[in-house]
């Protein structure tokens, strides 16, 4: 039986399986330095992960709140405390390799829909709402600007496409949603019709074995999500998008968002084990649609806000720290008397990242990749 013919027998659709996903990537030679872009859909509490507990507006507003490191959180700066549910973060902040944007946002205001801000997000605007059909997204703007760089360079993980990584420019994409349930005496098949084909044998054993991970962590897909990044990011890739759903914390915040994160702390401690050396040249930039209101809300939840937090992480950052000014959480320094009042574009952290990584240009970055950006002031991310 060939190749074909086993395909023929499986029944599988070049859409559904992920052997026919490209997942094998040219180099790209002039560049080494690698990107994770993690979005989290459904908008983060910040103020939850980050806690700047030495405001002592913080605990007026969320009296229901676990916060401070009296209440379990673990202190950073002597004014910001990690949630405890990123505890197993804690190694790479004292390694430099963790790091936070506080008070952040894109341009997108008022309307607060989660449709609207991360189409903002991935696309990179200024502001305006874009529409689906034709959009492009910053980080396929970008890829024109890395020398040598192919439709393998970049891929998204995590959905079908990710508007991130919608354009022009060639990319790739896995579907984590493929299903692979074969019996092992077909998976056996599988693996004697590509033993001969090192290409094809390889993705063969990587794919099988992502669905046997997949199944074995039973509702922290993060992992094995994180885990094939870094199997390309330790190859020719260069950048990978990764899309996680989980965060509309509306009620009963402290038990969802404690999912969520532990989800989010699993996958990035593989991405950190499996990349092994490559993390020193990796930086992830985790970020999120908007923030969440400043008070907790009847049902001990959170509503759609403003402001927000960006994580950043990698062996490529200069971390350890928390970057952005502090706008207050008083009432008259609240955004609508509501919202953390945003002091700097979440685009501007990712501009000077990809400036630091690829050596993209500042002109290129506030033009083509992020339209209309105030690129501002080097906040200094790169180690």
């Amino acid at each position: 039986m060939n190749r074909r013919e086993l395909l023929g027998y499986l029944g599988c659709s070049a859409a559904a399986f992920p052997l026919m996903t490209p997942v094998s990537f040219a180099a790209v030679p002039t560049v080494e330095s690698r990107l994770a872009v993690v979005i989290l859909r459904g908008a983060m509490d910040g103020l939850d992960v980050l806690q700047p507990y030495g405001d002592p507006a913080l605990r007026a507003l969320r009296p229901g709140f676990e916060i401070g490191p009296e209440r379990g959180a673990l202190d950073l700066t002597g004014f910001h405390a990690l949630t405890p549910h990123l505890a197993d973060l804690l190694p790479l902040w004292e390694a430099g390799d963790l790091g936070f944007a506080q008070a952040t946002s894109t341009p997108y205001r008022d309307g607060r829909s989660h449709f609207d801000g991360q189409d903002i997000l991935e696309a990179g605007t200024a502001g305006e709402v874009p529409p689906l059909v034709g959009r492009d997204g910053w980080l396929n703007r970008l890829l024109p600007h890395l020398p040598q760089a192919d439709g393998r360079t970049a891929f998204a993980v995590g959905r079908e496409e990710m508007l991130i990584l919608r354009g022009n420019a060639p990319r790739s994409s896995w579907a984590p949603d493929a299903r692979l349930d074969l019996a092992p005496a077909t998976a056996d098949l599988l693996l004697h019709s590509y033993h001969d084909d090192p290409l094809f044998r390889a993705s063969a054993e990587q794919a099988l074995g992502l669905a046997a991970e997949s199944a074995e962590i039973d509702g922290q897909r993060e992992e094995a999500l994180f885990g094939f990044a870094a199997a390309q990011l330790r190859e020719d890739a260069r950048i990978a998008a990764l899309s996680i759903g989980g965060w509309d914390t509306h009620r009963g915040q402290a038990t969802q968002i404690r999912r969520a994160l532990r989800g989010l702390s699993t996958g990035l401690m593989r991405l950190r084990d499996d990349l092994g050396p490559v993390w020193d040249k990796t930086m992830v930039l985790v970020m999120t649609e908007f923030g969440r209101t400043a008070f907790e809300n009847g049902t001990l939840g959170t509503d759609h806000g403003t402001g927000g937090t960006m994580i950043l992480a990698g062996g490529a950052l200069r971390g350890g720290r928390v970057w952005g000014d502090w706008p207050g959480l008083a009432e008259a320094n609240l955004l609508d008397r509501r919202d953390l009042m945003p002091t700097r574009d979440v685009r501007a952290y990712a501009a000077w990242a990809l400036h630091g990584l690829f050596g993209t240009g500042r002109t290129a970055l506030a033009t083509d990749v992020f339209p209309g950006l105030d690129i501002g002031a080097d906040p200094g991310l790169l180690a």
